[in-house]
This record gives C-alpha cells, structure tokens and sequence, in this order.
C-alpha cells in the first residue's frame, strides 16, 4: 500500500450559515512524494511492515475519526510509531500530515487519545501522547524499533528474521519553566517545585508513585495542577 507525504494543502471551504466560519478540507495534491509502506534491508529486499514479525509501528492498526487542526474536516488518522507519522486516509489513499504547528494536535474521538507535536530538542523530538493537560502537562512518548535480517554466519547457521519492537515509554512533564525530561524519582520532582514542597513530601509518602506508569504519573501531575 503506498501512501503520500503531504507537500501541499488543498484547502476546500464552504460558509457555514450557522456560525459564519469555514470548515477546510484536508487532501493531498499534485507534487505529492509517493513512499512505500515498508522498510529497505540491507538485504537488498523490501520489508512490508505486516511482513516483519514481533510488535505493530501502530498504536492502533485501524483508522480512527480525528480532529487534525482548527476549522478542519475530521479524518480518520492513525499513528506510526516506528516512523513517527500521523497517516490520514483521503480518498481511499493513505497520506502523511505535515508536521507543522497547524497539524500539532490530533485529537481522535474513539478510543479518545489526543496525540501532540512537541518541539523538545532531543532525539525524541515529535509527536506525544498526550496523558494530561493542564498548567503542568505529561507526555508519553512511544517508539517501535526495527531491528533488520541478520544473515546466517555460515552454512550451519540460521538467519535471523527482522523484527519489530516496542521500546519501554518515556515520559516527560512540560512546566512554565521547560520539561521535566524523563523523570525517575521524587527528590527530582520536589527539586522542579520547591514552593510545593512539603505538599510533595505529603503526596509521595501517601501515594507510592511509580515513574513507568500512567496511572501513577497521571496521579502526580494531576496534583501538581491542584496545589
């Protein structure tokens, strides 16, 4: 299956008596650059994703509506975690979004998750799942790995296959003074909030916060917002 990257935006509009704004279509246009939905090995052949064993690049294979930018149609979209796209399907064709401040929150409808483009200026750089929204914000990141054919060494050998692999979650919390970038222990959050100090020291001793969960992460940030 091919899909664009999208160069340039076809902008439809129609008046919407209603509210008196317009609602734009998102399309792919001429100039689009075609790419295949698989990866280049060193062997020489093309992998197609659904041909490489082990986890999915997609959080969630099929497509989902999703509000993509302001004053735009919903598509359905859905997120590649190996090669860090939002896909939109248009017409039958699947397309890339650009990755620009227009198309910088996807906020899909079901199941609701709503996924960010974050400027962190790190190798991480570039879409978030969003986990909480607010004063203080917490991002996940989640990345798949592909590991390529490893030929067999000799003929008594075997080769080994390609694989796909989902790396363990990073998380980062967005404060008014910058991120908070993979945080592993309590004395780092007190140390990023010292005006919030004792109410911490009160929140870790009651809460057994783990820094690989949501749930216990959601939970921090959470207060965070509310003291």
């Amino acid at each position: 299956m091919k899909k664009k990257i999208l160069t340039t935006l076809i902008l439809a509009s129609f008046s919407s008596f209603s509210f008196g704004q317009q609602t734009l279509s998102v399309n792919g246009a001429t100039g689009a650059q075609s790419v295949f939905d698989g990866i280049k090995s060193t062997t020489g052949k093309t992998l197609k994703y659904e041909d490489i064993p082990g986890a999915s690049p997609y959080l969630n294979k099929e497509f989902a509506n999703a509000k993509v930018a302001a004053n735009y149609e919903q598509v359905p979209v859905r997120y590649n975690s190996y090669s860090d796209e939002i896909e939109f399907k248009k017409n039958n064709e699947v397309q890339v979004l650009p990755k620009t401040s227009d198309f910088s929150r996807i906020e899909i409808a079901s199941p609701k998750q709503t996924i960010v483009l974050l400027e962190t200026s790190d190798d991480l750089n570039g879409y978030f799942i969003e986990l909480v929204n607010g004063k203080n914000s917490l991002y996940k990141k989640v990345k798949t790995k592909f590991t390529d054919v490893v030929p067999a060494a000799n003929s008594y050998a075997s080769e080994r296959p390609a694989n796909f692999r989902t790396l363990d979650p990073v998380y980062y919390i967005k404060t008014d003074k910058g991120f908070i970038k993979k945080p592993r222990n309590q004395k780092e959050i007190i140390e990023q909030f010292p005006d919030k100090k004792d109410n911490l020291t009160a929140f870790f001793k009651s809460n057994k916060i783990k820094f690989d969960k949501d749930e216990d992460l959601i939970k921090l940030v959470t207060f965070l917002n509310q003291n």
